[in-house]
């Protein structure tokens, strides 16, 4: 398995754990004592812009903790060469990432459009986006496989 592979596997479970954490924290201080923030814009403002820098920090701590582990297992420099090939699947797998997106934005719009719930529309959002990220790293995985 190359170090591609390596790394994209711990950037898919670390966003699976990273994501699972932080809702569990949203609604363990927050929803379970009052349900009904869940129709309120500032409640899911905060939480989006608190959720953002979350996952960017620890993805980087935790990034660079493979790094380091992956060093002391097995004495390689992280490989920072990226040649066509990786520049190719990383093109594929965000152009994977955009269209499940836009799709998510467009369901989201559509709960508003219809007269659902504000709640609709953010839980949209962030399943949209959670997706967009696993499947875009598990495309990643598929095209290295594949020798693509």
């Amino acid at each position: 398995m190359s170090t591609k592979e390596k790394e994209t596997i711990v950037t898919l479970i670390s966003a699976i754990v990273i994501m699972g954490l932080y809702s569990l924290y949203v609604y363990q201080n927050y929803l379970k004592e009052d349900w009904t923030l869940i129709n309120d814009f500032k409640f899911w403002g905060t939480t989006f812009l608190i959720m953002i820098p979350v996952q960017i920090v620890s993805q980087i701590i935790i990034h660079i903790i493979f790094a380091i582990f992956n060093k002391i297992v097995t004495n390689e420099d992280m490989d920072t060469m990226s040649d066509e090939r990786d520049k190719l699947i990383e093109l594929k797998s965000i152009r994977i990432a955009h269209w499940i997106f836009t799709g998510g934005f467009l369901t989201a719009m559509t709960t508003q459009a219809v007269g659902m719930e504000p709640w609709a529309m953010f839980a949209s959002l962030i399943t949209f986006g959670f997706l967009s990220a696993i499947i875009s790293g598990s495309a990643k995985i598929y095209f290295y496989r594949r020798g693509f």
